[in-house]
């Protein structure tokens, strides 16, 4: 309870600058909690973020799970994406949300609770949500739901990254067929790229001394690939919905390791989708708050950085 207190009042003091800066328009100012920049250093506002979406075709949203600004933030990026440029826009566009928190064997459960055929009790006993849905993902759900946006549950299913972790991407195989042209990217993923795999180890080592370590091998396991499977899932889910509408655009949020640097699920989606367009937001909270570290730049196209005393960790 004391955590939803501290929540709820982050809640209340951000949208009330928020709404303070909807009321000045393009003369956006500082907000609480929050500074947004180019990869650059240069101060940006939301407004900026979402006017350089109109040559884009994913909008990809990098968070820490346990930062409560940045699921604020998120909030906020897609009202202002589907009111700029969605169906009562004069853009007209396909706006969607595709989420990580979701796996792609649920994606028939959240289609039939957006079209109201059951109920949300029904929704979450069935979906899976994660622990943290009702505080920090419930409120982009809902949202599409009033807006009648489309909800991709964009993950792949937990069971089968974590068979291959254990086993390797070829244990896939044994799948029935269902499974694999239904809940899957196609077989074989694409591997992760070298810089991603160096990342990754680096960051599984905990101190870069991991950069040597064979990518497939953490122990036995076969970590690297149990990650870009999730990544791959994510990227051919956003696909799919790129080549079923006409003029898309989707709002895709997942943690920042999955697409901060353009790594990730960006790579993957080039895969499936050579000539999408992507915009990289990475949200994070910052020891320098509220002041930018350059480094930061090579995050992602835009960074956000929050006041670590609000909450959320690096990673």
């Amino acid at each position: 309870m004391k955590e939803y207190g501290v929540r709820r009042l982050l809640s209340i003091l951000l949208f009330t600058a928020l709404a303070a800066q909807l009321a000045a328009g393009a003369q956006e100012t500082p907000a609480p909690f929050y500074r947004a920049f180019d990869a650059k250093g240069n101060a940006v506002t939301l407004r900026t973020i979402v006017d350089s979406l109109e040559r884009a075709d994913v909008l990809f949203v990098g968070e820490t799970h346990d930062n409560p600004v940045a699921h604020l933030l998120e909030a906020e990026l897609l009202r202002r994406t589907e009111e700029t440029f969605g169906a009562t826009s004069q853009k007209h566009r396909a706006v969607a949300l595709s989420l990580e928190m979701f796996e792609r064997d649920v994606q028939t459960v959240v289609d039939e609770y957006l079209a109201g055929l059951i109920t949300e009790r029904h929704f979450l006993l069935s979906s899976r949500p994660w622990n943290n849905y009702q505080m920090d993902y419930r409120p982009l759900v809902e949202y599409a739901r009033e807006q009648h946006l489309p909800v991709i549950a964009a993950n792949a299913p937990a069971r089968y990254v974590s068979r291959v972790s254990s086993q390797g991407p070829d244990s896939l195989k044994a799948l029935p067929q269902v499974a694999v042209k239904s809940w899957l990217p196609p077989l074989p993923f694409p591997a992760a790229s070298e810089g991603y795999a160096a990342k990754f180890n680096r960051f599984m080592a905990g101190d870069g001394a991991g950069a040597q370590m064979p990518a497939s091998q953490h122990g036995g396991l076969h970590l690297l690939e149990a990650q870009t499977l999730r990544d791959a899932s994510m990227a051919y889910a956003v696909s799919e919905y790129l080549k079923r509408v006409h003029d898309p655009l989707v709002v895709e949020v997942n943690g920042t390791f999955h697409s901060e640097e353009r790594m990730g699920v960006p790579e993957q989606l080039a895969h499936y989708r050579p000539k999408a367009r992507a915009v990289v937001v990475t949200i994070l909270p910052a020891d320098t708050f509220p002041n930018f570290d350059a480094d930061l730049g090579r995050l992602g196209d835009f960074v956000i950085i929050t006041d670590p005393a609000a909450g959320g960790s690096r990673q």
